[in-house]
């Protein structure tokens, strides 16, 4: 049905008698129309496509984690990255970079359920320091999106340094495929997570009561659509199989201010301590084993890290990591 068609008929409803049939006819008229011209609805619409998921990219660092204590959580970030080579070993001029925080939690900064907001906009800065065409910076929230967004301090930050921060949208996703049998076989996952030049996941260090701790693995369930509650159902697993399927070119795990108990999402000041670090790597299950020993806990204690064990993916032993410490 053209628009003027439509048109014509919705001037007949109003001056003639209109039938039942014919009346829904003209609606259901109005939305093909509507969703033809519409590029957003066509992807809502569309049926979903298999994804084996990002490219890998295998770069190359100065060292497998670099650690940068201080007390100014943008300079802990950016001696970190150039101490492990630099921005520009993962992003190149025109790149589309996803920046993925947690910002899950209708949470503000101090009570640390969230990533720190200087954090997320010195990464920011970086990326487009390195000629980076678009930053994104989004999650699928746990609370009210809007109030996540702006309780966390990371809607704000980001977009003071350009960044484009917009609410996931549950719609647009690609379902995830494997070479080998998975639990997260057919799983919604966001597009715009997979089809990105960069993706740079920048987690809060924090506990949780069901994983144990919330570090680089499991924030990567808030690219996940669908109904995420399930993903704790052989969570290890998943877990894994979801880190694969991403492949974060870099972790940046955020223990400025470190939820240590009642996690998720924490709201009680007396549970955070400040370690003022930023941890940065390119292998993802090292940057979390390490983590877990900084809260004191074994890989074996947690469900991701001893899947990834188990299965070999990753590096588990921290005794066999470059670790490049530096005071800011």
């Amino acid at each position: 049905m053209q628009a003027s068609e439509l048109l014509y008929k919705l001037d007949c409803f109003f001056k003639n008698k209109m039938t039942r049939r014919g009346f829904l006819k003209i609606c259901l008229g109005g939305l093909a129309l509507f969703v033809s011209q519409n590029a957003f609805l066509k992807k809502a619409f569309a049926k979903s496509v298999s994804s084996s998921g990002r490219k890998k990219k295998k770069v190359r660092t100065a060292y497998d984690i670099v650690v940068a204590e201080g007390k100014d959580p943008a300079a802990n970030v950016r001696a970190a990255i150039t101490a492990i080579g630099g921005i520009e070993r993962f992003v190149s001029p025109g790149d589309t970079v996803v920046i993925k925080p947690n910002i899950g939690w209708d949470r503000t900064p101090e009570q640390a359920a969230n990533t720190d907001p200087e954090v997320v906009a010195a990464v920011v800065e970086l990326a487009y320091r390195a000629k980076a065409k678009r930053v994104n910076v989004f999650d699928i929230t746990c609370n009210n999106e809007k109030l996540c967004y702006e309780s966390s301090g990371i809607a704000k930050a980001a977009r003071e340094k350009g960044a484009f921060v917009y609410f996931a949208d549950n719609w647009n996703v690609v379902k995830a495929s494997f070479p080998y049998k998975s639990p997260m076989e057919g799983w919604p996952v966001l597009r715009d997570a997979v089809e990105c030049d960069t993706f740079i996941n920048i987690p809060v260090l924090k506990h949780h009561m069901l994983a144990g701790l919330t570090m680089g693995m499991k924030n990567l369930m808030g690219v996940c659509s669908g109904t995420r509650g399930l993903i704790h159902v052989d969570l290890g697993r998943k877990l894994v199989d979801l880190t694969d399927f991403i492949d974060p070119d870099l972790t940046i795990i955020d223990a400025t201010r470190v939820l240590v108990r009642h996690g998720p999402s924490g709201g009680n000041i007396e549970d955070v301590e400040h370690m003022n670090k930023v941890i940065v790597s390119a292998e993802p299950v090292l940057a979390d084993v390490f983590c877990a020993a900084l809260m004191g806990r074994s890989p074996s204690d947690i469900p991701n890290l001893r899947e990834a064990a188990k299965m070999g993916y990753g590096r588990t032993d921290i005794s066999t990591a470059s670790i490049k410490k530096i005071e800011v």
